[in-house]
């Protein structure tokens, strides 16, 4: 299936909604990302996510919608030769290999446009189809932290991924 990545627009506040609102996403995600997701925090988060040069936060677009988004976050101090990467898709689009093929662009944009060495992502460790995805773009595990994430009543584990620039 066709997509690509670009950046956020205002008159993407509805298919943000449409497509954000759902729990199962919300599940695998941290708690900024709202459960449910207004049409007030969409134009929230799209504000937000337009404010930087260049966007570091993008939106997956799917037949002629925004049903994703993927974003890379640079770290400062000892760690600002790093980014963690986050990324959710609309249910509709799960397991179409979409965010398998978002994920090593997004890459290729953070390591063209910002000065790092080592880009990471923390999925949850029942999320079986982000961690796929992630080894499919490239990513190798690097740590499992036992039961140290307290999401919805529940501890699991964190895994940490990772690539490097070559």
């Amino acid at each position: 299936m066709n997509f690509r990545l670009r950046p956020w627009e205002i008159t993407d506040a509805d298919s943000l909604v449409r497509f954000g609102n759902n729990p199962k996403i919300a599940a695998n995600m941290t708690d900024q990302f709202p459960n449910p997701y207004t049409l007030e925090k969409a134009m929230a988060f799209i504000e937000f996510a337009t404010s930087n040069t260049p966007p570091n936060i993008l939106a997956i677009e799917v037949e002629g919608q925004a049903a994703g988004g993927i974003g890379i976050h640079p770290k400062s101090d000892i760690h600002r030769m790093n980014a963690e990467l986050g990324y959710w898709l609309g249910e509709p689009y799960w397991g179409r290999g979409i965010i398998s093929r978002a994920i090593p662009q997004m890459v290729e944009y953070a390591f063209k446009n910002w000065d790092i060495n080592r880009i990471f992502a923390r999925p949850f460790g029942t999320n079986t189809g982000s961690r796929r995805a992630l080894e499919n773009a490239g990513f190798t595990l690097e740590a499992r932290f036992e039961k140290t994430i307290f999401k919805n009543g529940i501890y699991l584990d964190e895994l940490i991924y990772a690539i490097r620039r070559k």
